[in-house]
């Protein structure tokens, strides 16, 4: 007996045009956890009250560390690129007038992208770094909720970092993006 022959099916990848005009039809509705990632739409896990209290507290602490310089953006999109509108955790921004009402950052507009890891790890390190390295992103952070570890990349360089760093919550963070450094402690309490 002949095994039978898979053959995989080709998928239909959306462009960020595309995955726009699937909100303005109503199909994708505002409040569906979702973001497109290489021309997938990819449903985002549920924050939990960990996720959501110390993305708070992180907001606050870089929004009075930047004050005036910087736009700290929490989970709102970032176009990377044609094909990939992901929706991180937390964009610093390099100022814009229009605090980018007429179109989403593009990588050349970001400074640092933050992710905070409860239950998504594997899928920040696996599936997200990549992207943001390809794009050009120079710095990229891991927030790892379970070990309270700060995972800084940094020097992006085709799909991933030339240079990554770990930081423990008794120790001061490290960032090329950063005005002054704050200690760990200080942003995940």
């Amino acid at each position: 007996m002949t095994q039978p022959i898979t053959v995989p099916a080709p998928k239909r990848r959306f462009t960020v045009e595309e995955y726009h005009h699937l909100a303005e039809a109503g199909i994708l509705r505002e409040n569906d956890r979702v973001e497109l990632i290489h021309g997938e739409i990819i449903q985002i896990s549920p924050i939990g009250p960990k996720h959501a209290g110390n993305l708070d507290r992180i907001v606050r602490a870089l929004t009075f560390l930047f004050g005036e310089s910087a736009i700290v953006r929490p989970q709102n999109p970032v176009q990377l690129n044609d094909y990939s509108e992901p929706e991180p955790d937390i964009s610093i921004l390099k100022p814009r007038k229009d605090f980018y009402t007429t179109a989403h950052p593009r990588p050349d507009e970001v400074l640092l992208i933050i992710e905070l890891s409860e239950s998504t790890l594997e899928y920040d390190q696996e599936v997200k770094l990549p992207a943001y390295a390809a794009s050009g992103i120079p710095e990229y952070w891991i927030i790892d909720l379970k070990k309270d570890i700060i995972l800084v990349h940094s020097e992006p360089s085709g799909e991933g970092y030339g240079n990554i760093r770990a930081f423990h919550i008794n120790e001061s963070l490290e960032s090329l993006s950063l005005p002054k450094p704050p200690a760990v402690s200080q942003l995940l309490g």
